[in-house]
């Protein structure tokens, strides 16, 4: 299979909730009452359909081919004033990150951000009331109930955020999957090519006291990418549940750290000015082909305020130092008084 085809970021599907049952108009009759009154019972719910959060996905393929979602409708009441079967409800286990929205408004409905957090997508119709809710002092024997109520119809449109602690930022061939592959046992597809990482890839880091944290490897970016170009925006939305950015820049780069460091900050604000909220933190990476002195000419020329660590993922240098900057910066972030 290719890179590509197992990983679904976006599904479009129409959802259709079970209709409620009708109410029964029952009047009540044994061996010993011939004129009883009424007691119908209520009609049952239609079903729902249902988002419930799963940990273990974190693709959409098992929903790419399902395009419509149906629910079973209620059951009708019947006498002894019984309420009819409800419909069953359909749920679909979606990956945490996952956004619903309304395809027709663009409207967010709610995301799924806990494993087990269930959200009803589309509500099934009600069931209708039974004859024994209408009687009254002047109509003891009503012969008529309500309906149940239809229901509903949409296309719905499921859009997943990768959740990760920490997100890789770069331009292609960078380094992001290599460190992503050492670090972790994740194993991205690595090659000499831009544009080689084609989805979004997840790891997770070891630390120190058994400890860890999830790394995400996003798809390279290029110059104008919240313009559409390269791969364009497509997965610059994975970014936005990142809790920290790692911005990681080559030291062989044809500008200035600090150059290709405020252009990947340039698209991120482009995209969503927000982002600009998250921590930053800077890799500068193969600098295994770096002497003592040139790290010591380009640390003069870093971005100010930005925490930096020269790396090699092939060499496994500055590894450590990376970690515990990352460590530090999230433990920072999850303690951070704006985010309580």
């Amino acid at each position: 299979m290719s890179q590509g085809s197992n990983f679904v970021d976006y599904v479009k599907i129409c959802c259709r909730s079970g209709k409620g049952g009708s109410g029964s108009s029952h009047l009540h009759r044994d061996k010993m009452t011939s004129t009883g009154g009424p007691d119908g019972g209520d009609g049952g719910r239609g079903g729902h359909i249902i988002l419930r959060g799963n940990a273990q996905f974190w693709t959409l393929l098992h929903l790419k081919y399902r395009k419509h979602i149906l629910a079973t409708d209620g059951g009708p009441g019947s006498s002894s004033t019984s309420t009819g079967k409800s419909g069953k409800d359909e749920y679909l286990d979606v990956p945490l990150g996952t956004i619903a929205k309304d395809a027709e408004t663009g409207e967010d409905l709610f995301e799924i951000t806990e494993d087990g957090q269930t959200e009803i997508l589309t509500a099934g119709g009600r069931g209708g009331l039974g004859n024994w809710h209408f009687k009254t002092s002047t109509l003891q024997t009503p012969r008529f109930a309500q309906p149940g109520e239809s229901g509903k119809e949409q296309w719905v449109v499921l859009e997943l955020k990768v959740l990760a602690d920490v997100g890789l930022v770069g331009f292609p061939n960078a380094g992001k999957s290599t460190l992503l592959s050492v670090v972790s046992a994740a194993k991205p597809e690595i090659a000499d090519y831009p544009f080689t990482t084609l989805v979004p890839n997840l790891g997770i880091v070891s630390y120190r006291s058994n400890r860890s944290f999830v790394m995400a490897d996003i798809p390279g970016i290029i110059e104008g990418a919240s313009k559409g170009k390269g791969l364009g925006y497509r997965f610059l939305r994975h970014i936005e549940r990142n809790s920290v950015l790692l911005f990681m820049v080559p030291a062989d780069t044809n500008r200035t750290i600090t150059q290709e460091y405020e252009i990947l900050k340039s698209e991120l604000l482009d995209y969503n000015p927000e982002l600009m909220q998250k921590p930053h933190l800077l890799a500068i990476t193969k600098s295994d082909m770096l002497d003592d002195e040139l790290v010591a000419e380009i640390k003069k020329d870093l971005p100010a305020n930005v925490p930096s660590v020269f790396i090699s993922s092939v060499a496994q240098k500055g590894l450590t130092e990376l970690k515990d900057m990352i460590w530090k910066a999230i433990d920072a972030d999850q303690t951070s008084p704006l985010e309580k």
